[in-house]
């Protein structure tokens, strides 16, 4: 998987789950990057594709920030819905595999989530 769909799956994972919530403010393209040891453009790319799926909302220089929920995309289509809960699965997917969970676990923590909402 690209880097950029690494960071955008990452992302809108944490964003579904409720860690990053609406109106938090993402680091800047320069910083993340830095961070993450990734290009400026793989970040940036990242985060256009975010705020094309209504994810993200960027304000010039006062930055980048998580839209509130209520406002990302209200009415999304059934394949829409479809595409980004595939994403968010694989996400998890791979965020199990590389913690070396047993995938049973891992189901058993996703409905546990499931059940907290």
């Amino acid at each position: 998987m690209p880097p950029y769909e690494q960071l955008r799956a990452q992302i809108a994972t944490l964003t579904a789950s409720g860690v990053l919530r609406g109106g938090d403010r993402l680091p800047t393209i320069r910083q993340l990057a830095g961070d993450l040891g990734l290009a400026a453009g793989t970040v940036a790319r990242a985060y256009t594709e975010l705020e094309a799926a209504g994810v993200l909302a960027t304000h010039g220089r006062r930055g980048t920030f998580v839209v509130e929920p209520t406002r990302a995309n209200p009415s999304l289509s059934p394949s829409e819905r479809d595409r980004r809960l595939n994403e968010a699965a694989d996400a998890f997917a791979l965020a199990a595999h590389q913690l070396g969970i047993d995938p049973k676990a891992a189901i058993r923590q996703a409905r546990a989530a499931l059940a907290r909402r």
